[in-house]
């Protein structure tokens, strides 16, 4: 049993203003509108020792007040995608949810998922959710939740680094805030400088697809849910990947890359992949600290015939070009790539935080990677009946990993896959191609296929 009471939290800050929505905010709007999807993003994380609803309210009050992005709500434009308002001020609401008689950890779990599958409203409600769980008055659990049209998963990173310039003492800001605001960023991407790398970004997106091969044809849709996903922890994957990175001075994003490449093109028959990979942009400047949505799309067209090695050099200069020209006006862009017969629905999203610019620098010794084959976990796991595109591996961060199969590293990826255009069988082969094609080099044996769970 549980009871749930609201702790009202006052906030003000600088900055207010109605804006068109910016390119990184339209996309996302898009993304939603079409799929259906909620799409929020956040977590449950244990509360620190001592830790108060006031101390908790604090925080809440300081993130919201110093950032456009959190006090961000939309308002509807006739015809068209609406306009991103910034408010100076407001009272935003801090439920606390009290444990009677049940595991916090199940409360804190099922807080997560209510937050996570209930939509936004973007015209009506602030674009984060807060809330502590507490039982027998100390509290246990934080959980947050926000709306993607406003923050992506590197923004978010950026909020948990901003809380370093808390004084808790006063609860005011040590510094000022850092990055790019909302506000100035819809400006921003009108003047003549944005649409000049608007327009270079989509004269590469134009070049690249006539390198696209045509579409292939959807299979029978199965019964069942249509989109299904596959997990994989993999401590093989991460051994041979270093060595890869060892021999090839390639960093492990390209690598997994190429491996995605050569799994799709052999799922589709083609000699040509084609990935859209997420593109953080925060190597651009006065984004790293931003709290926004930033993320779009860049388009890898990767040739996958000969050695393995050969098709990693091919996603490294693929990767270049899509991150280098991943920033571009989302209303052109989508003129672009309208009514064309080419499958743009394959898509990477490495959600890894971390660094991997020292990923080159050890080298696994001869053998370890085939002993770590009897490690890899394969899986299905959750399934929705809307997803976005046909194929869609997403990378995550390391420590995810290791609490999966408790390994000193392994890489974790999830696979969803379209079922009315792949069958379960083959996405669970495209699953398994991905780890194959790192690890089998490496083995003395010859290839080998992972072992897996039947398709069902």
């Amino acid at each position: 049993m549980e009871t749930v009471t609201s702790h009202v939290v006052a906030f003000q800050g600088d900055g207010a203003g109605a804006e068109e929505l910016t390119w990184g905010q339209r996309d996302v709007w898009d993304l939603m509108r079409r799929t259906g999807r909620t799409m929020n993003i956040g977590g449950a994380v244990r509360a620190g020792d001592g830790e108060t609803v006031e101390g908790v309210a604090a925080v809440l009050r300081f993130l919201v007040g110093r950032h456009q992005a959190l006090r961000t709500r939309l308002s509807p434009v006739d015809g068209g995608p609406p306009r991103q308002v910034v408010s100076a001020s407001g009272e935003i609401a801090l439920e606390v949810v009290d444990v009677v008689d049940d595991e916090p950890d199940l409360v804190a779990e099922r807080l997560r998922v209510r937050y996570q599958t209930t939509p936004f409203d973007p015209f009506a409600e602030w674009p984060v959710r807060m809330a502590v769980v507490r039982s027998g008055g100390t509290l246990t659990h934080v959980v947050v939740m926000y709306y993607h049209v406003v923050v992506d998963g590197f923004g978010i990173n950026a909020i948990v680094r901003d809380l370093a310039r808390l004084d808790p003492a006063t609860g005011l800001a040590a510094a000022p805030a850092e990055g790019t605001q909302p506000l100035d960023l819809a400006r921003r991407q009108r003047a003549p400088e944005a649409l000049r790398q608007s327009g270079k970004s989509l004269r590469y997106w134009q070049r690249q697809l006539l390198r696209v091969p045509p579409a292939p044809v959807p299979s029978t849709p199965p019964d069942g849910p249509r989109f299904r996903e596959i997990v994989c922890v993999s401590p093989a994957l991460a051994l041979a990947v270093r060595r890869l990175s060892a021999r090839t001075r390639v960093a492990s994003g390209p690598i997994l890359l190429a491996a995605y490449a050569v799994a799709t093109a052999r799922l589709t028959g083609a000699a040509t992949a084609v990935v859209q990979v997420v593109v953080s942009n925060r190597f651009r400047p006065g984004f790293a600290d931003a709290v926004g949505s930033l993320r779009q799309f860049g388009l890898c067209v990767i040739d996958v015939g000969g050695p393995f090695e050969e098709v990693v050099a091919r996603a490294w200069s693929a990767a270049i070009g899509a991150y280098k020209h991943g920033y571009y006006d989302t209303a052109a862009h989508q003129s672009l790539v309208a009514g064309r017969e080419s499958d743009l629905s394959c898509y990477l999203n490495d959600r890894r935080m971390e660094t991997r610019a020292d990923d080159a620098a050890a080298d696994p010794p001869d053998g370890d990677v085939e002993a770590a084959l009897p490690l890899t976990k394969l899986d299905w796991g959750v399934h929705e009946e809307t997803y976005d595109g046909s194929l869609y591996l997403h990378v995550e961060d390391t420590a995810d990993a290791v609490d999966a199969v408790d390994a000193v590293d392994a890489v974790m990826f999830t696979l969803w896959g379209d079922t009315h255009r792949y069958p379960p069988e083959a996405l669970l082969r495209c699953a398994r191609d991905i780890e194959a094609v790192v690890v089998d080099p490496f083995r003395s044996r010859g290839p080998r296929r992972t072992s897996g769970p039947p398709p069902r």
